[in-house]
């Protein structure tokens, strides 16, 4: 235990600076780490930096591109829909003349339709009427024979005299009708 006592007692330098011996070795340490690293891993990181930045403006000028491109696109896009819609614009429009145009041909073909099936029916109903006076004409003819037979006593056979009975006895009936409405109207 001597042994420790007799030893100088040196007070206990700053931990927080180095002796010169380790402050030179250490600075030579440092630059053959630095040389190193700036000889081996200085060009790798400027070229993985320079492949960065080829990459990022690359995808710039990628997504520009693209950009331009569908720019490009819409507008296309917008130049045929205005295409389209004024196509469209002109077929309604067709659409009406000629829908307006049948409609004018239908009702025009109905209307004459129409004029010849009240014409024929007017021509029919004629007909029928003459049919029906004719009937009743010889009706009334016999029947006014046969009457003056018996009012005058004695056989009324001849045909021209009954004709002419008739045709007397009808044009008095027709006189009758228009002496009366025009007595009414007075």
């Amino acid at each position: 235990m001597k042994y420790l006592a007799t030893a100088p007692v040196v007070p206990p330098s700053n931990p927080l600076v180095p002796e010169w011996p380790e402050l030179v070795i250490g600075a030579i340490a440092f630059l053959i780490v630095f040389a190193v690293l700036a000889r081996v891993l200085m060009p790798r990181i400027q070229q993985t930096l320079t492949a960065r930045t080829e990459a990022i403006e690359g995808g710039i000028k990628h997504a520009e591109d693209m950009q331009a491109e569908a720019e490009r696109v819409l507008n296309q896009y917008r130049e045929q829909l205005a295409g389209a819609r004024q196509e469209a614009a002109r077929l309604r429009e067709q659409a009406q003349e000629q829908g307006a145009q049948i409609i004018a041909d239908m009702r025009e073909t109905a209307q004459a339709e129409s004029r010849r099936l009240l014409d024929s029916a007017h021509a029919q109903i004629e007909a029928e009427r003459r049919l029906a006076q004719q009937a009743l004409r010889t009706d009334v003819g016999a029947m006014a024979v046969d009457l003056a037979g018996r009012i005058v006593g004695e056989s009324l056979e001849d045909t021209a005299r009954q004709n002419r009975i008739v045709e007397r006895f009808i044009e008095d009936l027709d006189r009758q009708p228009q002496s009366d409405t025009a007595q009414a109207s007075s």
